[in-house]
C-alpha cells in the first residue's frame, strides 16, 4: 500500500511538472519503504516508462511535444545513459543517494535563482548541438543516478534550449521515457531492479501521471516552475539530512 501511494503522488507530479519521477521516487522508498539504495535507485526506472507516456498523452493531444528535440535527445542520450548506468556500481550505494539528494537540491534552488523563459517563443529551431550538449551531458548523469533525467532535461530545456515551459516539459517526459529504457537494461543486467515494486508503482502512477498532467496545461508557467522548485528543495534536503545524519 505504501508504495502504491508513493506511485500515486509521484505519478501526478511527473504529470504535472513534465518529470519522470525516479528523483522523487528514489528517496521515498528508501526512507519511508526502507528498500535497500540500489533497489531504490534501479526500480522506479522501469516505471517510468508508462507513467510518462500516459502523461504525454495529454500533453499531445494540446500539440505541446517538439519531437525534434525529443527525437534527438533521445538518440543521442542513448549511448551516454548505458555508460553512467554501469559506473554507479562502482561509486556505490550509499554515495549515489547523496549524490542524488544534492542534485535534487540544487535543481530546486535554480527555480528561485534564474529567471523564467516563459515566453520565448516555442517556433524558434533549436541548434543541434545544443541539443546533443544537454543529451550527453543529462544522459550520462542519469544512468549514472538511475534517474530517468526528467528532472534536468526540463530546466535545460527551458533555460539552455530556450523553449517555453509547457513545450519544454511536455519534451521533456518522452525523452524521460526514452531514456528510461537503456538505463533499465544496464541496472536489470546488474541485478538492481526490484520487479514488485515496478508493478506496484505502474499500478497507480498510470492514471495520476495524466490527471497530473491536465491539471499543469491550465496552469499558470511561473506557478508551474515554482511549486517544483519548493517541492524538489524541501525533498531533497530531507533526504539529504536522513542519509547523512539519521
Amino acid at each position: 500500500m505504501l508504495v502504491l501511494v508513493i506511485g500515486a503522488v509521484v505519478g501526478f507530479l511527473s504529470g504535472l511538472l513534465g518529470k519522470g519521477g525516479s528523483a522523487i521516487t528514489t528517496p521515498a522508498l528508501q526512507i519511508f519503504g526502507s528498500v535497500s539504495p540500489f533497489a531504490a535507485l534501479a526500480s522506479p526506472l522501469p516505471a517510468t516508462l508508462p507513467t510518462t507516456l500516459s502523461a504525454s498523452f495529454a500533453y499531445y493531444r494540446e500539440h505541446l511535444i517538439d519531437k525534434r528535440v525529443v527525437a534527438g535527445t533521445i538518440l543521442t542520450g542513448i549511448p551516454a545513459t548505458f555508460a553512467g548506468s554501469f559506473y554507479s556500481e562502482w561509486l556505490g550505494g550509499k554515495v549515489l543517494m547523496i549524490l542524488t539528494a544534492v542534485f535534487v537540491v540544487i535543481l530546486g534552488l535554480s527555480f528561485f535563482i534564474f529567471t523564467s523563459q516563459s515566453e520565448i517563443s516555442k517556433t524558434k529551431k533549436v541548434p543541434g548541438w545544443k541539443i546533443a550538449a544537454v543529451a550527453v551531458f543529462v544522459g550520462f548523469l542519469s544512468g549514472l543516478l538511475a534517474n530517468s533525467g526528467g528532472v534536468l532535461f526540463g530546466p535545460l530545456f527551458i533555460r539552455f534550449l530556450r523553449m517555453s515551459v509547457k513545450p519544454a516539459l511536455a519534451s521533456s517526459l518522452l525523452v524521460a521515457a526514452g531514456l528510461a529504457v537503456p538505463g533499465t537494461l544496464a541496472h536489470w543486467y546488474l541485478g538492481h531492479i526490484d520487479w514488485y515494486i515496478v508493478l506496484l508503482l505502474s499500478l497507480s502512477s498510470i492514471p495520476f501521471s495524466y490527471l497530473g498532467a491536465r491539471v499543469a496545461i491550465r496552469l499558470k508557467n511561473i506557478t508551474l516552475e515554482r511549486i517544483f522548485g519548493i517541492m524538489l528543495v524541501v525533498f531533497g534536503g530531507f533526504d539529504l539530512w536522513y542519509n547523512l545524519w539519521a
